[in-house]
């Protein structure tokens, strides 16, 4: 080992943000005896069911009802497969109770600096577009000259609390600021209980919606395989692939969640129950989108909840929907910053002592954060093209290059046969489909500016 490597082997004390058990330290917040099983499954959930749920619909549309289920149901299993590697090595590791220091006993400092850059870009992203989601649905947004109403105007007319700038504002410093300062991500376990609770909330409505139109005779039969018209068509088939990795990633906040358990061995029942949750969330979301708006859904199905839906109360089920992922979105940001301040915090202050054990350098931290989080969203009207961008380089790395490599490199000689085959099938899967996805949407990019 190089001393670089030495130097970023951190003892127990210095790994995790808040250690389930140190006798230098303790608890930071009396009373805490270790996070309890239904706690951390609604965190890890709440940690996955994010924007993506909402983009989950356009992927049937894609690749047609049943190879999109299928699909869906696959990603799962990977993704599962993947943290049941990451866990295995991690326990091996006596250096690693972290991703990143996961990624260091592996492939020393470069490597930890690379996962966490990764995760910080990944995430940042993330949290920007949720806050751009937040503010276009609450204040509404421009296209093409045209305003298009948030539901906030709807509801209150124009007022100087309804421009957009100003409802980010009151919503960063009377939700996020408070929700953000917790230093332990348990205690945002009742905001991810309600976060979940409001995404299956939004397929019950859509479920409940389809079964009214299906009664009296307005739902078509969905298309069951993909429309492939030439070759570009094929081509576009990949780009679902990215979406899929943002909706089931939550690969940065599996340590932080199993260092603070009461019983660490439970973490692997954790992993399995969450998969299962959001996977059941997604496939009913999915499907009962698509089957709703058919081959009219949109990338963001949310935006398909903006008009007359065939059934009476369409308006107020219209504002139901868009208000309940608002807040949905609300409670999920904090539990994505958790991670995102953590891995910061190791890019600038890899030898320091916990971030949780110094309150000048969290808050810091903290508030850097949420000010370019909020100037971001201010300051980009959309850039949901960036998105993809990042979900298809750094998401992919965090939820499946990094624990494929890691297991490759298998630094402890535990790794089986199968563990190397479904590694490398994870790399093959993330390099060629992230590849096809960023050259389709660099063509759709430069298409669209040729058209216009």
């Amino acid at each position: 080992m190089t001393y670089s490597d030495r130097k970023h082997r951190r003892s127990p004390k210095t790994t995790p943000l808040l250690p389930q058990k140190d006798a230098n330290f303790g608890h930071s917040e009396a009373g805490f005896d270790g996070a309890s099983f239904s706690g951390a499954v609604f965190n890890l959930s709440t940690t996955m069911v994010g924007a993506g749920i909402m983009a989950l619909p356009a992927t049937l549309k894609q690749l047609g009802a049943i190879p999109g289920l299928i699909v869906i149901i696959l990603a799962a299993m990977l993704t599962e497969k993947s943290i049941e590697m990451l866990l295995r090595f991690t326990r091996v590791s006596k250096s690693a109770s972290s991703y990143s220091g996961l990624a260091g006993d592996a492939f020393g400092g470069f490597g930890r600096t690379l996962l966490e850059t990764c995760i910080v870009i990944n995430n940042l992203g993330m949290l920007v577009v949720y806050m751009i989601i937040i503010g276009d649905v609450l204040s509404g947004t421009s296209s093409d000259g045209v305003h298009y109403s948030g539901v906030m105007e709807e509801w209150f007319g124009q007022h100087w609390w309804t421009v957009r700038s100003n409802i980010l504002l009151l919503t960063t410093l009377l939700v996020f600021v408070p929700l953000v300062s917790f230093k332990r991500v348990d205690s945002l376990r009742y905001t991810s209980a309600m976060s979940v609770a409001l995404a299956v909330v939004f397929v019950v409505i859509t479920a409940g919606i389809v079964i009214v139109k299906f009664i009296n005779g307005s739902i078509a039969m969905p298309r069951l395989l993909p429309k492939l018209i030439d070759q570009a068509s094929f081509w576009k088939l990949f780009t679902t692939v990215p979406v899929l990795v943002t909706a089931y990633i939550c690969h940065h906040n599996i340590h932080p969640i199993e260092n603070e358990l009461r019983d660490g061995s439970q973490m692997k029942s954790i992993v399995r129950t969450s998969i299962a949750l959001c996977t059941t969330v997604y496939v009913a979301t999915s499907f009962f989108g698509f089957l709703l708006f058919g081959d009219h859904t949109l990338d963001d199905v949310l935006a398909n909840f903006d008009g007359e839906l065939g059934i009476p109360y369409s308006s107020l089920l219209n504002d139901v929907v868009r208000v309940s992922y608002v807040i949905h979105l609300m409670l999920v940001f904090p539990i994505v910053f958790f991670s995102l301040r953590l891995n910061m915090d190791g890019l600038f202050f890899p030898y320091a002592i916990p971030i949780a054990y110094d309150n000048r350098r969290f808050f810091s931290v903290t508030a850097a954060l949420i000010c370019f989080i909020f100037l971001g969203a201010n300051c980009v009207p959309s850039i949901w093209d960036a998105f993809q961008f990042t979900g298809a380089t750094a998401t992919v790395s965090v939820g499946f290059i990094f624990p494929a490599a890691i297991v490759l490199r298998d630094t402890h000689g535990i790794a089986t046969k199968r563990d190397r085959l479904v590694s490398w099938v994870m790399i093959l899967l993330a390099v060629s489909s992230s590849t096809v996805a960023i050259c389709s949407d660099i063509y759709s990019i430069f298409n669209i500016g040729v058209e216009a």
